[in-house]
């Protein structure tokens, strides 16, 4: 059966009227004359069987139908232009990976290591794009997302990575001649928070039994890349994700003044929808990360410096 669908021309040119609610700058826009647009939108509203714009004194508005479908149009159309763009970018061997992710993990963790995935999945291209929180995949043009574990993933497929560790870190200028501290000393410098996570450094605290002072006074920072550039300025002891500050403690630019860590709140995954997954090119993605979050969790608990949870010789 025969799609009930109006031309494209007609779509594109009632698209370009109604954002600038004109049809001489449609026809600007579009290199059209201003008759051919008003004809198109003329073709359009006979097809529709109702008026889209109001007409008066020369000037044009939308109508309540015809704002309510102009809105309906840009969305169709941009998913058009986004699917459209996608495959023209596919390499001839390979395919496009559409990923949402959380920028801190992501610039820390994920892509230090594309290049070996790169290495193993030439023709692959991963395009990445912030989303802070969960959305739904229907209404998003992602295969995946690189996020925290969150009730908002209910019904989505699901891969653990790993759960955080927070330690304490900060500038060797702020400890000059030291690297590391006890706790009395720690206790006397001011402390850095990341904002919604205020509970952390009590968490930290209460975990080594230590007492007397107010866990929850400090500078707050909406990211933990803020906290950490503090950290790196000399202003307080930011406690962040280890994982966050690895090469930072290894290039000396931070030290961890009093290495024990406690659990983070978060847990590290990657969801999909069941329909995405088995898809090309997110399988093998799939199965890389997987295997670098198990090799990365090995490594980790291998530490000679861990002794039980939450301690390090």
């Amino acid at each position: 059966m025969r799609r009930k669908i109006p031309s494209t021309s007609a779509l594109l040119t009632f698209e370009a009227a109604g954002r600038h609610e004109s049809f001489s700058r449609a026809a600007e826009e579009l290199s059209m004359t201003e008759g051919a647009v008003s004809r198109q939108i003329a073709r359009l509203e006979d097809f529709l069987g109702l008026m889209l714009f109001n007409r008066v004194k020369g000037r044009i508005h939308l109508t309540e139908s015809g704002r309510e479908y102009w809105t309906q149009i840009v969305g169709d159309l941009d998913r058009i232009e986004r699917d459209t763009l996608k495959l023209l970018a596919r390499p001839s061997e390979g395919g496009v990976l559409e990923l949402a992710v959380i920028p801190t993990f992501t610039n820390k963790w994920i892509i230090p290591r594309l290049p070996d995935f790169y290495a193993k999945n030439p023709g692959i291209i991963i395009n990445m794009s912030e989303r802070p929180e969960p959305f739904l995949f229907a209404d998003s043009p992602f295969d995946a997302a690189i996020h925290y574990d969150h009730p908002g993933w209910a019904g989505m497929i699901k891969k653990d990575l790993f759960a955080e560790e927070l330690v304490p870190v900060c500038s060797p200028k702020l400890i000059p001649g030291r690297r590391q501290l006890d706790l009395a000393e720690l206790k006397k410098l001011p402390l850095l928070h990341k904002r919604g996570r205020l509970d952390s450094w009590k968490k930290w605290w209460d975990h080594l039994g230590v007492t007397g002072l107010n866990p929850m006074e400090g500078a707050q920072y909406d990211l933990f890349s803020m906290a950490i550039e503090a950290a790196s300025a000399g202003l307080g002891v930011a406690l962040v994700p280890r994982l966050y500050v690895t090469h930072e403690v290894e290039d000396g630019r931070l030290v961890i003044p009093f290495d024990h860590y406690v659990p983070g709140d978060k847990r590290y995954c990657v969801v999909c929808p069941e329909y995405k997954y088995g898809s090309w090119p997110l399988r093998p993605f799939l199965d890389w990360l997987v295997q670098e979050s198990d090799a990365y969790v090995r490594q980790r608990d291998r530490s000679p410096l861990r002794t039980e949870e939450g301690s390090y010789a």
